[in-house]
């Protein structure tokens, strides 16, 4: 009789597993300096057709922000859930700290991996493509994310090493003086002459053999364009040869105090003694070249898309698309990131999941980069861990008119907090920016003196946002 009943459970225990769902797929595509320039955001004339259709596809976060405007602490924040330290090397911090023998919390893919995921990394995933440090970014011993990654492929070609690639144009030309480099580039060439079209098809490779695999894959791809310097194949400029670009907003840079910059890191390439503060035909290029290098990227996570769909994965698949961080162009006369207003912070998110029912939706939900860990749980039925600080984002998902929350972020020098009316930016010496979405002057007007109420209640808010940054001593 027992012999009978083991059997008839090991027989039952069988049935039930050949029924089990598998768990889902994750794909991230990260686009690296993607403001919300889109068709899909609002943007008519920019050609993103794949980033279009995706949208057609997922929900849009419209307002969704990162928490500091720079590569790598933004990318912290979405691969380890919580809030960290304000600089590039902000992952290396942690794995040096790791390295130390100190315990620290496990990233987004070691999480996944431990739930049983195939994990690979291609492209600019962490701040060096392919998450490596040392000179040329290649030193197999200095790794930014140990033990995440099961893949970890950063394809160079002509570029020879990663360094070069993230900081190429086509044909391998690789930035060692910054001035002898131009800013923007259009060039009769293939996709694969530019480094992401490398990256895209090794993503394409390995999604072709992750389908095949038993275990669910966490897939994450980073594009690099349209990073600088703006170089993309020379039809992607043809969408942008001939049309009117609208205006640049509040152009002039501010006359009080804030967090507005020299736009450095653009300024080191060669811009012909040109200056787009001045020269508004020069700005218009340079917008021109932007645009372009999108349409370069939105081809690619085309190419990524159509290989997942003839997998036979794509209904069994989470895909997140998500911009690093904005971008200005010539706003507050910036040309780049690193400030705290808006167009710095704010970046396009879409997510897709199976059996969504909101298709093609827009959220205008005020949501962070932070949220994604525990919204990528949640979608896969695995435990979300309790170290993460961020919302899952499942219920705007699921409701794309639900509320979301204010956001928080930083750079070495400040703390910011944006509501859907106000942002406030404090300075490490205490000196306070207001801004009043709600009316026509938006982030060109402190008003910081004529609301002490409102300045303290927003404080009080951001300073408990400020005691959950990571620090590694």
């Amino acid at each position: 009789m027992n012999l009978f009943f083991h059997s008839l459970l090991l027989a039952l225990s069988i049935l039930v597993i050949g029924f089990e769902e598998k768990l889902p797929n994750i794909l991230i595509i990260m686009v690296d300096d993607l403001r919300p320039e889109l068709k899909s955001f609002g943007v008519d004339y920019i050609h993103s057709p794949n980033i279009d259709h995706l949208a057609s596809e997922g929900i849009s976060f419209v307002n969704h922000f990162v928490n500091s405007p720079s590569c790598g602490p933004s990318r912290y924040t979405f691969l380890m859930g919580k809030y960290g330290p304000a600089g590039n090397d902000a992952i290396f911090q942690r794995s040096k700290f790791q390295g130390d023998g100190e315990k620290v919390d496990p990233s987004l893919p070691e999480w996944f991996k431990s739930n049983g995921y195939t994990t690979a990394s291609i492209g600019k995933v962490s701040h060096h493509p392919g998450g490596m440090g040392g000179e040329r970014w290649n030193d197999a011993n200095l790794l930014e994310m140990p033990k995440s990654w099961n893949i970890n492929l950063m394809p160079t070609g002509e570029w020879e090493d990663p360094r070069g690639a993230m900081h190429g144009l086509a044909f391998g030309e690789t930035r060692e003086i910054s001035s002898e480099m131009d800013v923007f580039q259009s060039v009769d060439s293939e996709d694969t002459d530019y480094p992401d079209g490398l990256i895209t098809e090794k993503a394409v490779e390995q999604i072709q053999g992750l389908a095949k695999a038993e275990n669910p894959f966490f897939l994450t791809v980073g594009l690099i364009k349209p990073h600088l310097p703006f170089g993309s194949p020379a039809e992607y400029m043809e969408h942008y040869k001939n049309i009117k670009l609208p205006p640049i907003l509040h152009p002039s840079k501010p006359e009080h105090r804030s967090t507005w910059h020299g736009s450095g890191e653009f300024r080191r390439y060669n811009l012909w003694d040109k200056d787009p503060v001045t020269d508004s035909a020069f700005a218009d290029e340079v917008r021109k070249h932007y645009a372009a290098a999108i349409s370069y990227a939105d081809a690619q996570l085309g190419k990524i898309l159509k290989a997942l769909e003839d997998s036979g994965e794509a209904e069994n698949t989470v895909i997140i698309l998500w911009g690093d961080h904005g971008w200005h162009l010539g706003e507050h006369g910036i040309w780049g990131k690193h400030s705290l207003f808006d167009e710095s912070l704010r970046s396009p998110l879409i997510i897709l999941y199976p059996e969504m029912n909101r298709r093609g939706a827009k959220s205008d939900a005020f949501v962070e980069t932070v949220d994604l860990f525990p919204t990528l749980c949640e979608l896969s039925g695995i435990e979300t861990p309790d170290f993460v600080q961020g919302v899952s984002l499942v219920e705007n998902l699921r409701h794309p008119e639900s509320e979301g929350h204010a956001v928080f972020g930083y750079t070495p020098n400040a703390f910011t907090l944006r509501s859907e009316t106000y942002r406030i930016i404090q300075h490490s010496d205490g000196y306070i920016e207001l801004y009043d979405h709600s009316t026509a002057e938006k982030e060109t007007r402190n008003l910081a003196g004529q609301r002490p109420q409102l300045v303290d209640s927003l404080r009080k808010i951001m300073s408990k946002k400020i005691k959950l940054i990571e620090i590694f001593d």
